[in-house]
């Protein structure tokens, strides 16, 4: 465990990328950080997390509510919150009339961001210490209860967390054109110029690089929603292979001893 709980590795380092073109789709193209792919990191919420927000690390990073991508998005939560029992979810009785709010930035049309509420400076959907269902979000707690992955029924940006997705439309020299996914980590820069504000962001802190087990693994189900079955597949493939010959390049924040034990030596046949 690091000296300062708070500290953080700098942003820019050596990185291990790897680009393979999707078995399920010649139209896509996959671009994955495999520094980030197959470090340590796990979450700590309610194991040592500082929080986002100074003083109240109970929060994690709930403590600005959570932005809606789209309109499906939306959708799906709001399917969820139907099912939310009282023992789920502590703030029922202030959150279930309301529970979205415009966000106070507005963009050129004069629209705000819709985004979860917050309630007494947290996210309305997360469950305060002593609460007898357990401190945490709502969602998540309904989606372990009823035997589902927590992907189905919180917003997008909670459940990709700490992965972050970029897409684009490429073309290329001969005319055609693909579609890259760039798998990263969802470091400071990706909350935009506010990120530089957090109190603390987990992704580059050795405190939360204790996994026994590679980000590649543990968030096998939301890397398969973000890129398919058969592109995750081939990710897994190559990340393994490439931790076996030993070419990544590792993260800082990892611990060497815990990297170490990242190496599944295979038997070859």
């Amino acid at each position: 465990m690091p000296d300062d709980p708070l500290s953080e590795v700098p942003l820019d380092f050596a990185r291990e990328w790897v680009e393979f073109p999707d078995p399920a789709d010649p139209g896509h193209v996959v671009r994955a950080d495999l520094t980030w792919l197959t470090s340590a990191w796990t979450c700590i919420f309610g194991r040592g997390c500082a929080g986002v927000v100074e003083g109240r690390a109970d929060d994690g990073c709930c403590s600005h509510g959570a932005f809606f991508t789209d309109d499906d998005d939306l959708a799906r939560v709001t399917a969820a919150v139907g099912g939310l029992t009282d023992e789920d979810w502590q703030l029922a009785p202030v959150g279930r009339g309301v529970w979205t709010e415009e966000d106070s930035a507005h963009d050129e049309s004069g629209t705000g961001s819709v985004r979860t509420r917050v309630v007494d400076g947290a996210c309305v959907f997360l469950n305060r210490p002593g609460f007898p269902g357990g401190a945490g979000c709502a969602l998540h707690r309904m989606a372990l209860r009823t035997g589902v992955h927590p992907l189905t029924t919180k917003p997008d940006v909670c459940w990709q967390l700490p992965v972050r997705r970029e897409q684009e439309h490429v073309e290329r020299p001969d005319g055609t054109r693909v579609l890259v996914s760039t798998i990263g980590e969802f470091d400071r820069r990706g909350w935009g110029p506010g990120g530089a504000d957090l109190h603390w962001w987990c992704t580059g802190a050795p405190l939360a690089h204790v996994s026994p087990e590679p980000l590649v693994e543990t968030y096998a189900p939301e890397l398969t929603e973000l890129l398919g079955e058969a592109a995750f597949a081939e990710l897994r493939r190559l990340a393994e292979l490439r931790l076996d010959q030993g070419l990544v390049a590792p993260h800082p924040a990892s611990p060497p001893p815990v990297f170490v034990e990242l190496h599944r030596q295979r038997p070859h046949g």
